[in-house]
């Protein structure tokens, strides 16, 4: 819901077209002169309600439904855009208003939750409200804080939608959010971006940058414990594409001991799914078998995401046994549905390449 923390009649018109009442019933429902509502609408931002009359305005848009809140924020952000309606007045605004702040903080959260639940779309319309509306230049801390945190979220989007790589992509994002939080002097901000763009490199093949990347983030005191054990998961997920599965298998042991002293479970979980790719890598189908069980039967599958990613594991494994083929065919069959449903395009490459190599002697890496 919004709030406002100081009114001028900018917000007070809006709140009249919110509600969709004329000036003169606005006036009476605020039991106000019309001169005094007239007032406001004619000088807009130039002219501030009397505190009494503040507190009224309060009252009226604390009791109105959400609706009306909704149509409150959209005419408040049209009135303060560049270019207003009436005339197209050039006007000056000083960034962000404090229920706009609120809003966005909002809209975060949600995305958070719709990224999780692979809903592209709703993420995207939610980001993009914001990041479309303002500029970095126009921004004071927080706004540039917001505005950074929403331009690395769009990074996980695309980086979830397979496109790594390019002028939007992953990777761009990703280092427009970095250079933001650089600017803001915000060290553990900048270091989850540059784990963030070394994910992006291990998708885009560049494993030898990646995995180092990953060794020095691992040992990086401006990240947390959990982040540094992920990063040390993903040197072994580096170093088993690149081949090499014994070294690969030691690290993400070591990585996987970390996260049963932190009581990540849903890391734990994961890393052993990671140690099941290496050990098939490494044609110890059976290692191979018992991690993959470990996972399966210890991790998170309430997402498209976490389903398909396991499932693409498991399909591969079972794939790399003549005895177990026609399984693991049906296994990846179904990891391919999702992927394709919730347009995880990144995941149904590596499932397709799985298949189509599935002839070879070991099969296709994937993440």
């Amino acid at each position: 819901m919004a709030t406002v923390h100081h009114w001028t009649g900018l917000e007070a018109k809006a709140l009249r077209l919110a509600l969709r009442l004329s000036v003169r019933a606005y006036a009476q429902q605020l039991g106000l002169a019309v001169a005094t509502v007239s007032k406001w609408e004619s000088k807009l931002a130039n002219t501030a309600p009397r505190p009494d009359t503040q507190a009224i305005l309060d009252t009226a848009l604390g009791r109105a439904d959400a609706a009306v809140h909704l149509r409150f924020e959209t005419h408040l952000s049209e009135m303060t855009s560049p270019l207003q309606n009436a005339g197209l007045r050039r006007v000056t605004t000083a960034g962000p208003r404090a229920w706009e702040y609120e809003s966005w903080a909002d809209d975060l959260d949600r995305a958070v939750v719709a990224l999780s639940r692979q809903d592209f779309v709703f993420a995207d319309s939610l980001l993009g409200r914001w990041l479309g509306r303002f500029k970095a230049c126009e921004l004071d801390d927080k706004g540039l804080y917001l505005f950074a945190r929403s331009t690395a979220m769009l990074g996980d989007l695309r980086r979830d939608q397979g496109a790594v790589l390019g002028p939007i992509s992953a990777q761009y994002s990703y280092a427009a959010a970095r250079a933001v939080f650089s600017r803001l002097d915000i060290p553990r901000r900048v270091a989850q971006l540059d784990l963030s763009l070394a994910v992006v490199a291990e998708m885009s093949g560049e494993l030898e940058t990646a995995a180092r990347t990953y060794e020095d983030l691992a040992v990086d005191d401006r990240l947390s414990h959990r982040d540094r054990a992920r990063a040390r998961l993903w040197v072994g997920t580096a170093l088993s594409k690149d081949g090499r599965h014994d070294y690969a298998t030691r690290v993400m042991l070591a990585a996987t001991r970390d996260f049963e002293d932190l009581q990540e479970p849903d890391d734990w979980s994961v890393a052993h799914q990671k140690l099941a790719l290496a050990r098939r890598g490494a044609g110890d189908l059976t290692q191979a078998l018992h991690f993959i069980d470990i996972a399966r039967s210890s991790g998170t599958t309430e997402t498209p995401m976490q389903r398909v990613r396991l499932d693409t594991a498991h399909g591969h494994i079972l794939l790399s046994d003549s005895g177990t083929r026609d399984d693991g065919l049906l296994v990846l069959d179904a990891a391919a549905r999702t992927a394709a449903q919730y347009g995880l395009v990144h995941q149904l490459r590596s499932i397709e390449g799985i298949k189509a190599m599935s002839e070879g002697p070991t099969g296709p890496r994937q993440r």
